[in-house]
């Protein structure tokens, strides 16, 4: 006899597994009910359930859900049974109110009729605390029945498998076998194809999930909707990307029946990470949602509870998630769990408050609603933006207190004795900001006692070095999705093997982008180079420092009003033709333009709205800012609404295209969102944190791709900001701490400062001391910095020693600061010197020889000529998935470098002019006649105005217009023979050349179509 290798060989395996037999052994469907209190001792602890006691009409297992009441509540049964038809009339009940809150919400909370109250769930043991809480649970009947005949119109259809708590149905599986040519993909084609949404098993909230499982792979929804079905992954992973890994002992998704669905596991998720919400669109009109969670999102949970629960608080957790990967909710189900965690013995709670803290100011009002949304229990969640909510909110019971990085030194002001009490403190985006004084104000303040006794200073500055470090009192929990070095090293965990800092839980953007949880936003990515040549404009030959000057012109170019008008027009009609024409998004698709500052990003949207003005577009734009000092701009003023409804006011049809500095480009989160121009230098983190805006699914309104347009960075710049955040990011190792040792050697011999002083400043500060005292100190210090190098006889370099100094001091403070927390040990001298220069620092003054007056630059130049070409078209930038691994900080000492070359002016616009006009020898004027003659030619061609000017293809319209072009230098070559080489055999000067032409061409073709509009009819 061979193996059997069908569809019901899977479906044996996962009975036999959670009830420790399968039908083909026992000879029935079902087991029987006097067997229901040994099922503990069998396989999951499940009994086999007999298909037919499946109650069609209200979805139940009859004969288990009578049996669970009649064995476990008969007293409250019995206050229905003088009532007629008092059966019906409970299962009327609940269906009622099944069909009304959900099944989750009646396993939580029971079902209340007349007089009566029925428990139908047994909650979870989590504690010690009943004794007979075990007891309750273990009367629970969880069952799974095989082959269920779920329809009352076609008695025929039956799904694969469903899963019962007390008669109540959880769970329905569709189960698929590669052997048979069907995989996971066919179990959901079956559900959106075949299971009838209306019928009362597959109505939207009458189970929890939906199961497509075969051999590899799990997928899962929560509401079965016809073609509109979303499924979501539920897999492992494997090597950071998509799958499970082999399983040396079954299948590859025996994870599901063996781990997932184990009594207690799934009672956890039913009570502690499922939920029924109700939530309003832009419109207002309310809709609920069914929230089941991912299985890196269960996992994460559960790994942090269990080692918290055996390691209790002072420890570090690095949480390395996808942006888009759903990490609020990660977040939220880990705030509620950690309240309720208890110690080993199930005595006492780990943690007396949980702290939810955000450095994203943006994100703070929408972690709140989500943490709210999902809290059960009243009057346990508060927000805290004082000193004196936080202790007002502890001193009642506030278990969970949710807050920002930015609030909190303002937060601890005026908390009085905590070290007593244990603190979860969890971090959403936590980057380097954690290291520096709010990080410090925050460590101190949960362990911190304000000592009102005197006390010598050194145990003062003893006892603040020790607030300073991570707090013994407290864990943090920090969830990032692109983990910076001084990140791993302070939350990281430290591998005893290679000494390497790892996070604690990863959920990849490689696994994020192949499970199609998030899109690849790198997919189809079109980079422009800028090309331009200035001329100078004063007689004279002024010198100025070539590097800076180079980056003055160049910021000069890319700002004036010419370069901004005609990206814009790039932008613009981009957005029309390929996004709004292209119907992305159902015709809803929603763009960003990031800008280089807040001044670019207002010039931006003044010329985004005339150009959408101007195309009758019947839609507009938005521009998002923070308030700038100086700026005499607000967003209100401009937008003409309040700046906190910029969000709102997107999601409407009245605006389709936001424009920004630096708002909006992390934590912002909207599915509908699809393009973005970006004319701003993206660097690592800040790269993947406002390219990731565009990472949403939305299956809803069929976004499968995005599209990236980007002026200011190389597709190779952009690979090298992703790559280390694409799989994993590992720390080399630690930090060498000794070099504070060289920092402070070097800056004391300088003799700016004296010992002494240091200490009397100290004995002032730690004591409380007016600041003007402070100030006694400092100011002697000062003007003995002032003279530094005087006895040089040369003031440049006195200047370079003052410059010197400064540099290295607010190094020392810096670096300090960062490795406080996390140095095993304490240095006195350190704290002392920190804090001395922490307030020495803003008094001493330098004059920067490269701080020069470049308006003289700009007066003196002007910009002759401004052209595009586009590099890459729709390219996909493929990343790399090998682990990352990288260096600690470089604690070497960092100083003045000296002073940089100088340049004349004219040395650095012709410098200029060829690394931005590939040296084309011809004067301005020439090559102003030269592009006219050949815009002629091709003009003039009778291909032009089909192939090119009317051609909605993109790609045979740049293919013909490549041909004409190169035709009309072809034409010109005797006359331009120097042109045509240079055309012919430099690809770069072809490329460029290519692409000044096409930009005037649009420009003429859109000058005429303006000017044809506006003729008299």
């Amino acid at each position: 006899m061979v193996s059997n290798t069908g569809e019901d060989a899977l479906e044996q395996a996962i009975e036999a597994a959670l009830t420790g037999d399968c039908r083909e052994n026992r000879g029935s469907a079902a087991q029987p009910p006097a067997s229901y209190g040994q099922a503990k001792h069998r396989g999951q602890g499940y009994v086999a359930g007999n298909p037919a006691d499946f109650d069609r009409r209200f979805a139940i297992d009859k004969t288990l859900f009578w049996h669970f009441l009649k064995t476990t509540q008969a007293e409250e049964l019995a206050k229905l049974k003088n009532q007629p038809n008092w059966e019906q009339l409970v299962l009327e009940r609940l269906s009622n109110k099944i069909r009304k809150d959900g099944v989750i919400t009646v396993l939580k909370k029971g079902l209340s009729i007349n007089d009566a109250h029925l428990n139908l769930l047994h909650k979870g043991v989590y504690n010690s605390l009943n004794p007979n809480q075990k007891t309750l649970f273990e009367q629970n009947i969880f069952s799974i029945t095989r082959q269920v005949h779920y329809s009352e119109t076609e008695p025929g259809k039956s799904v694969d498998m469903v899963l019962f708590i007390n008669g109540l149905p959880l769970a329905t599986f569709e189960l698929k076998k590669p052997q048979t040519k069907q995989t996971v993909h066919n179990a959901m084609k079956q559900y959106r194809e075949t299971r009838d949404p209306k019928t009362t098993l597959f109505r939207f909230g009458q189970c929890l999930v939906h199961f497509a499982v075969d051999t590899d792979e799990v997928f899962m929804t929560t509401h079965v909707n016809g073609q509109s079905t979303f499924f979501l992954p539920f897999n492992k992973g494997v090597n950071h990307g998509k799958g499970n890994p082999a399983n040396p002992g079954g299948y590859k998704t025996a994870y599901l029946w063996k781990e997932v669905l184990e009594p207690h596991s799934l009672v956890q998720i039913i009570e502690h990470f499922a939920k029924m919400v109700e939530e309003k669109d832009p419109k207002g009109k309310i809709k609920r949602i069914l929230y089941f969670p991912r299985y890196h999102q269960m996992e994460v949970v559960r790994r942090i509870l269990s080692d918290a629960k055996t390691n209790g608080a002072g420890q570090r957790y690095l949480i390395q998630h996808s942006a888009g990967s759903g990490k609020s909710n990660s977040i939220t189900w880990l705030a509620f769990q950690l309240i309720e965690l208890y110690d080993p013995a199930g005595r006492e709670n780990v943690f007396d408050s949980v702290v939810v803290v955000t450095d994203r100011k943006i994100l703070d009002q929408q972690l709140r609603n989500n943490i709210r949304q999902f809290s059960e229990v009243k009057n346990i969640v508060a927000a805290a933006e004082k000193s004196a909510e936080l202790k007002s909110h502890l001193e009642q019971g506030k278990r969970l207190i949710i807050t920002t990085i930015q609030k909190f030194p303002f937060i601890v002001d005026g908390i009085g004795d905590l070290s007593e009490k244990r603190f979860a403190v969890i971090i959403d985006e936590a980057h380097s900001s954690q290291s520096g004084k709010s990080a410090d104000k925050l460590n101190m303040s949960l362990g911190m006692e304000d000592e009102q006794t005197e006390d010598v200073m050194q145990d003062k500055i003893l006892k603040a070095m020790e607030g300073r470090k991570m707090s013994s009192n407290a864990s943090f929990f920090a969830f990032t999705a692109t983990p910076k070095k001084e990140t791993l090293e302070k939350f990281g965990r430290e591998s005893p093997k290679d000494g390497r800092f790892y996070p604690f839980h990863l959920y990849s953007m490689k696994q994020a982008i192949e499970e199609n949880f998030i899109l690849d936003v790198l997919q189809n990515y079109t980079t422009y180079q800028s090309f331009y040549e200035i001329q100078k404009q004063v007689a004279d030959n002024p010198a100025f420092n070539s590097k800076k000057a180079q980056a003055t012109l160049k910021a000069y170019v890319e700002s004036h009003p010419d370069t901004i008008e005609k990206k814009a027009s790039v932008m613009v009609n981009h957005f029309i033709e390929s996004v709004v024409k292209g119907r992305k998004l159902k015709g809803k698709a929603r763009a960003m333009v990031v800008a280089s500052s807040i001044p670019r990003a207002y010039e931006y949207y003044v010329v985004i709205s005339r150009l959408l003005k101007e195309a009758n577009m019947p839609f507009g734009a938005i521009v998002a800012f923070s308030q700038k000092e100086g700026f005499e701009h607000t967003e209100e003023s401009v937008n003409g609404f309040a700046g906190k409804d910029i969000p709102d006011r997107f999601k409407t049809d009245d605006y389709r295209i936001l424009v920004v500095a630096k708002k909006y480009t992390t934590g912002f989160d909207e599915p509908l969102l699809h393009t973005m121009y970006v004319d701003r230098k993206l660097q690592t983190v800040q790269a993947v944190q406002t390219l990731s805006r565009l990472n949403r699914c939305n299956q809803k309104m069929e976004k499968n791709d995005t599209f990236v347009l980007d002026f200011a960075n190389t597709s190779t710049e952009i690979k090298a900001a992703f790559d280390p955040f694409y799989t994993s990011a590992v720390l080399e190792g630690k930090t060498d701490v000794n070099a504070l040792h060289d920092w402070k050697d070097e800056l004391d011999k300088v003799g700016v400062y004296e010992w002494k002083e240091v200490d009397e400043f100290n004995q002032l500060f730690w004591n409380n001391r007016p600041d003007e005292e402070l100030h006694v100190i400092a100011d002697p210090v000062a003007e003995r910095f002032d003279k530094l190098g005087a006895e040089l006889g040369d003031e440049d370099e006195a200047d370079k020693l003052k410059i010197d100094f400064k540099i290295k001091a607010k190094q020392f403070v810096k670096v300090y600061a960062q490795l406080a927390c996390i140095m095993p040990f304490n240095n006195v001298e350190w704290e002392m010197l920190h804090w001395f220069l922490l307030f020495l620092i803003p008094k001493l003054k330098v004059k920067t020889p490269e701080k020069e007056d470049l308006k003289e630059l700009l007066e003196s130049v002007d910009m002759n000529t401004y052209a595009m070409a586009r590099v890459k078209l729709n390219e996909r930038i493929e990343l790399d998935s090998n682990e990352t691994v990288v260096e600690p900080q470089n604690p070497n000492q960092r100083g003045y470098h000296g002073e940089e070359d100088k340049d004349p002016l004219d040395v650095i616009v012709e410098s200029f002019n060829e690394r931005h006009f590939n040296g084309w020898e011809a004067t301005p004027e020439e090559k102003k006649v030269k592009f006219k003659s050949i815009v002629k030619l091709v003009q003039g061609s009778p291909d032009y105005e089909a192939q090119v000017l009317n051609n909605k293809d993109e790609q045979n319209r740049r293919i013909a217009l490549e041909s004409l072009i190169q035709r009309a230098v072809m034409l010109q070559r005797r006359q331009e023979l120097d042109l045509y080489k240079l055309y012919v055999k430099d690809e770069d000067f072809r490329r460029t050349f290519e692409g000044t032409i096409e930009q005037i061409l649009t420009v003429e073709a859109a000058n005429t179509l303006k000017h044809d509009t506006q003729r008299p009819i």
